[in-house]
């Protein structure tokens, strides 16, 4: 049985990640439409409120990876991020507007910036050369809760047609049930070698130039790889259906869940370059098609060839980064990666809307298309697996 390949540790990280995910994929698709068809928002204010709630996590990301290598621990971090992450589903339940989303949006990425690298150093602290399995089997758990989020907001919002603030208070149920559980999350100890020269510049001197060559292509193909809301605002636009919009996403989650572990263990088999490349390769084709579309069925097809994308990607960079550097330096390595990638999701996610609202929407898709596949051949040509 897969569960009993993995220790008990990464086993509760997974459902801390998949009752966080629950709450949070409620509130991902209902918060673009929730700013546009009920509180007015253009697209460009959509991608700043994207943007800010990156950069943000972006920041933070890399300051508590190097911090968790400095100290040693992983775990109080996990355990401070998921719970400011909690405190900040209801705010836009309680009040209606587009500053309190901004606000709930911004506290949420905080959460996930204090977490999102000391835990994944302690995911792969537990790995014995299997990375890609591990964080696969982390993000198929992950993405497992992104999937039933959306069933539920839709389920919600058919018992209370546009009641969009309920499903920001129902939120905090799944969030509050993660914290619970991060609670049991215990440190594997590691010695360093480094807690007395933890910055960035020592980290750089010292990791190896692969790792930076991985770190440059990614961080630029984050530029092109916007906010997933400009995908959901295009079905919507296409379907003129919240519901179908929701349901494209819900089955982009499903089937990024099935294959993560597969891909993920794959990956340690044929290579993280090998498994990374083709899913860009997808994701520009994804892309290409958004920019066309017209139909409503393409959407589904759309969507689940972008969680084939998704599963090829997320957990592999991560586990091709832990692959690629010390382990005393998994926190700082993972960090700034996260962090440039956030930094260039947000300038990607504003330059997004801001085409869309003055070139429409074919614009910004074939660009991210173009450049995507770029560096999919660039990364399969030069880097090392």
């Amino acid at each position: 049985m897969i569960l009993k390949k993995f220790p008990k540790q990464v086993l509760l990280l997974s459902i801390v990640s998949f009752f966080t995910d629950i709450a949070s994929e409620m509130l991902y698709p209902v918060t673009p439409i929730f700013l546009t068809a009920v509180l007015g928002s253009s697209m460009a204010v959509v991608g700043i409120i994207e943007g800010i709630a990156e950069i943000t996590a972006g920041f933070l990301k890399g300051y508590f990876g190097n911090l968790s290598d400095k100290l040693g621990k992983r775990s109080i971090f996990v355990i401070l991020g998921y719970g400011i992450s909690a405190l900040s589903k209801p705010i836009p339940g309680l009040i209606a507007s587009v500053p309190s989303v901004i606000v709930s949006r911004t506290t949420d990425k905080v959460g996930k910036g204090i977490r999102t690298a000391p835990r994944d150093a302690l995911l792969g602290s537990y790995s014995s050369g299997n990375t890609g399995a591990i964080f696969g089997f982390h993000r198929a758990f992950d993405t497992m809760g992104a999937a039933i989020g959306p069933l539920i907001a839709i389920f919600l919002l058919y018992l209370f047609p546009e009641n969009f603030q309920l499903v920001f208070l129902i939120a905090f149920v799944p969030s509050a049930i993660a914290v619970f559980f991060a609670f049991l999350v215990k440190d594997k100890i590691i010695p360093s070698k480094n807690k007395t020269r933890t910055n960035y510049s020592v980290f750089w001197k010292e990791v190896p130039g692969e790792y930076k060559f991985v770190l440059l292509m990614i961080t630029i193909f984050s530029f092109v790889n916007s906010s997933d809301v400009f995908l959901i605002l295009k079905s919507r636009f296409i379907s003129d259906s919240n519901t179908i919009a929701i349901l494209g996403y819900v089955l982009f989650n499903i089937i990024y869940a099935i294959f993560s572990y597969p891909l993920g263990h794959l990956s340690d088999k044929y290579g993280k370059k090998n498994i990374f490349s083709l899913g860009l390769v997808v994701f520009s084709s994804v892309y290409l098609g958004f920019a066309f579309i017209t139909e409503i069925i393409l959407i589904w097809l759309l969507f689940a060839l972008y969680g084939i994308y998704s599963a090829a990607t997320e957990g592999v960079s991560k586990a091709w980064v832990t692959d690629l550097v010390p382990r005393e330096w998994h926190g700082s390595a993972i960090g700034l990666l996260t962090m440039c990638s956030g930094f260039a999701i947000m300038l990607g996610s504003f330059a997004a809307g801001v085409l869309w609202d003055y070139f429409g929407a074919a614009v910004p898709f074939i660009i991210s298309s173009v450049v995507s596949f770029l560096i999919a051949m660039i990364l399969f040509l030069k880097a090392k697996p």
